[in-house]
């Protein structure tokens, strides 16, 4: 069978997005390998893990075994430009940013997306877990992958619909099972590679040891205090501390304390108690709604909060065309400011935004306190 629909795919060395290829080829499309050769620090080049040497022999051999053109775009200012100082900028600011989510709205449904058009291709496909359903007014749902355990929506509520109307997604009802098996009945050489859950960025590094090379007046030290304005010790820079954090304070105490919360301008950590910790609400902004348009006032959602938080029953409240306040059925313990807030109707995606700084009332230090 042959299809003269033109597809780029985003490839990555990996077995998801080399199995999403060979799945195109194998249904006759006209399949165009793409790899983008992503920013990493000077000398060490090799750590990138989407885009690392072995990486990107990996994907040339798949292209090859395959029978596609494969090309890299380099993209190494841009990805610096737009996720890393997003990542650095965020931390700055006392939130704890996810870069992937700026990756694929400006990079991968960005970048490399407006290149795939610029060829004149049909559509843009990737290895990543979701579904894509054309509803009956022809716009696209963004739905939950059939393998629940390596479903990405939450990564992708970031898209438009102008972006969704292109993309195809040929993992979305397969599980990870199915692709390794696939992957080896198509004889590909990455068939048993394993997969990469940290930022692509960081390679073996550590956040912290990132954030103190690349923008070193982050290491600002100050008080740490409970909610009364007692001093209890002190922080090392408020970049290196997140909500609910119970590890590594350097406090000494009857009694388990966690970070509840980070006063940029005072430059103070407020930690307290289990029970102290958590709130049942939040608010969010910057909001893609995934069908172009809000909902028409309340409604209840399944919303998660983090990749791989569960999802948590909540009543949403849309604030002009991109904000919302959420209200949950219980408390949660992580809710963190950076993150994203993303709402679901069961098995469908309708969007999500940025967490938003709530800050605690909180004594400052009296003089006592020293």
């Amino acid at each position: 069978m042959v299809n003269h629909k033109k597809i780029v795919v985003a490839m990555s060395g990996g077995v998801d997005s080399s199995v999403a290829a060979a799945l195109l080829v194998d249904q006759g499309y006209e399949v165009i390998g793409m790899m983008l050769r992503l920013w990493s620090e000077h000398g060490n080049e090799r750590s990138n893990r989407c885009c690392a040497p072995d990486a990107m022999a990996l994907a040339r051999r798949v292209a090859s075994h395959l029978k596609i053109p494969f090309y890299v775009l380099d993209s190494r200012q841009i990805f610096h430009d737009k996720v890393v100082n997003h990542f650095i900028d965020g931390y700055s600011r006392g939130i704890t940013p996810n870069p992937c989510l700026v990756c694929n709205q400006q990079i991968r449904w960005g970048y490399l997306l407006n290149h795939a058009l610029s060829i004149k291709a049909d559509f843009f496909a990737t290895g990543h877990y979701a579904q894509l359903h054309k509803d009956e007014t022809g716009n696209v749902r963004l739905m939950r992958a059939v393998d629940h355990r390596k479903d990405q929506s939450y990564v992708l509520h970031v898209l438009t619909q102008q972006q969704l109307q292109a993309t195809l997604l040929p993992l979305g009802n397969l599980t990870k099972d199915e692709v390794r098996r696939l992957a080896r009945k198509f004889a590909l050489p990455v068939s048993e590679r394993a997969e990469s859950q940290d930022l692509c960025f960081l390679g073996n590094d550590t956040y912290h040891s990132f954030l103190k090379r690349n923008h070193p007046e982050i290491q600002k030290p100050g008080l740490i205090v409970d909610h009364i304005g007692n001093v209890l010790g002190h922080h090392q820079g408020l970049a290196f501390y997140t909500i609910g954090q119970r590890k590594g304070l350097g406090l000494s105490s009857p009694q388990p304390l966690f970070v509840l919360d980070k006063h940029l301008e005072e430059n103070i950590l407020i930690v307290g108690t289990k029970q102290e910790l958590g709130t049942d609400v939040l608010l969010a902004d910057n909001i893609n709604w995934i069908s172009g348009n809000p909902p028409v006032g309340q409604f209840t959602s399944q919303v998660k909060i983090r990749y791989k938080a569960p999802f948590a029953q909540a009543l949403v409240t849309p604030i002009g065309i991109d904000r919302a306040r959420v209200v949950f059925d219980q408390s949660l313990l992580d809710i963190t400011p950076g993150q994203a807030a993303v709402f679901y109707d069961q098995e469908v995606c309708l969007g999500g935004g940025i967490i938003q700084p709530m800050s605690t009332k909180t004594s400052l230090p009296s003089q006592r306190s020293h």
